[in-house]
């Protein structure tokens, strides 16, 4: 793949009015998506893509590329749950970019690197001061395709990281400036903001779920050994946008199952990502060697399979997640903690060993980022969000979320 050239660029903006500009022309993306869908908890169409790709557009006015993609992870595993991926790179390299990215976990730029620095772009040819040729990752995912070089952009908050914009260049067209990467750098705060708050929806689905968990298995060639039908349609409520032909399954799955083969035999991973329906689904993949051969002294079978389940989030997962999506910090995430097992300000004071006005002032600022008013909203608001909404009509779906009134005061099927 040679990219066409790219017509030589008017001169460089004055560097604060090209981040205003960007800054900008996100807010606005944002704003356009309409009510709650720039990060609000109102009901509507599914907002994680819609997110991301309002932040990709806004990147990619100011920052130009021939190949890009923008993708979620789970900040605990940092595996991709989910993205865009139309105008990525070919399907020729992806197998070796997974392999790379989560199984070998090689390369100054990978994404568990990136995650760890404290400037949130970084470009390949710059991390490697010029040598990149000796970079694995240009030779066997960017050369192969005609592709010189690649901007990263972490989205993330404290220890955090919710996501990635990854951008690629020709060779044909002009490399990435040093003003380019600074300039990209700026998106990373309010995007990461407005990814993480869109994961914050109300807990009504917009269709049914599936009832119990999938099993899905493959081999160590990617070909799919069994797939049971609540399995498929797990995975089709991921919410991931990529055409290329061939390609069954969403990337998220194939992150989590090159992970796998390299976590050891028995040995789970797991990430969890947001379903189109607004719901939480885990997917936990492990390998185990087939019954009817034995293990190397290793422990290494050529022959393992990697087992994938695929099941709704259990509620104490679910409390986390929504926890690190309202951005609280390490202190106030302990406060909200103690606010949810019912404990007072003396209590929380006593076991945290901290002033009750600075507790107080903990609290305003929990409740604030939350949204509510009062530790009786707050805990409504974590119930609402990850546990029974209410007990009576309409019915629930698996994972205790309502579904969608039908007009009359009932679910679908009631």
């Amino acid at each position: 793949m040679t990219p066409a050239p790219r017509p030589k660029p008017s001169p460089a903006p004055d560097p604060a009015v090209a981040r205003r500009a960007l800054l900008g022309s996100l807010d606005r993306s944002l704003r356009a998506l309409g009510p709650g869908r720039d990060g609000g908890a109102a009901p509507g169409a599914p907002v994680f893509l819609d997110v991301l790709r309002a932040c990709a557009d806004a990147l990619l006015h100011a920052v130009p590329a021939d190949v890009w993609c923008a993708v979620a992870l789970d900040p605990a595993t940092l595996l991709d749950t989910g993205g865009l991926h139309e105008h990525g790179f070919p399907q020729s390299v992806m197998p070796r970019l997974f392999e790379i990215e989560h199984a070998d976990q090689v390369g100054v730029d990978n994404v568990r690197a990136l995650a760890r620095r404290s400037a949130p772009a970084s470009l390949l040819s710059a991390s490697m001061q010029g040598r990149v040729a000796q970079s694995v990752y240009w030779r066997d995912v960017l050369r192969p395709v005609g592709l010189a070089d690649e901007l990263r952009v972490v989205l993330r908050d404290g220890s955090r990281t919710w996501g990635l914009f990854v951008l690629c260049r020709g060779a044909a067209a002009l490399p990435f400036t040093a003003a380019e990467v600074r300039l990209a750098s700026a998106i990373s705060a309010p995007a990461t903001v407005a990814l993480r708050r869109s994961l914050l929806r109300t807990g009504i689905d917009r269709a049914d779920v599936p009832d119990a968990a999938g099993l899905l298995v493959v081999d160590d060639e990617g070909r799919t050994r069994l797939c049971t039908a609540t399995a498929e349609r797990w995975l089709a409520l991921i919410q991931e946008a990529h055409p290329p032909p061939g390609q069954r399954f969403p990337y998220a799955l194939t992150a989590l199952v090159n992970r796998a083969r390299t976590a050891g035999l028995g040995v789970q991973v797991r990430s969890r990502a947001i379903s189109l329906t607004g719901h939480w689904v885990t997917l936990s993949a492990w390998r185990e060697a087939p019954y009817d051969t034995g293990r190397g002294a290793d422990g290494v079978d050529d022959e393992a399979l990697t087992y994938v389940s695929l099941a709704a989030s259990h509620p104490r997962e679910l409390t986390a997640i929504v926890l690190d999506a309202y951005g609280l910090t390490p202190r106030e995430r302990q406060i909200a903690q103690h606010v949810l097992l019912g404990h007072s300000t003396a209590e929380m004071s006593a076991r945290l060993h901290i002033a009750e006005y600075t507790v107080q002032d903990h609290l305003r600022k929990v409740f604030d980022k939350a949204g509510v008013r009062s530790r009786r909203d707050f805990s409504g608001e974590l119930f609402q969000r990850c546990y029974l909404p209410r007990l009576d009509d309409p019915p629930l779906t698996t994972d205790g979320r309502m579904r969608e009134d039908d007009g009359r005061g009932r679910g679908p099927g009631a």
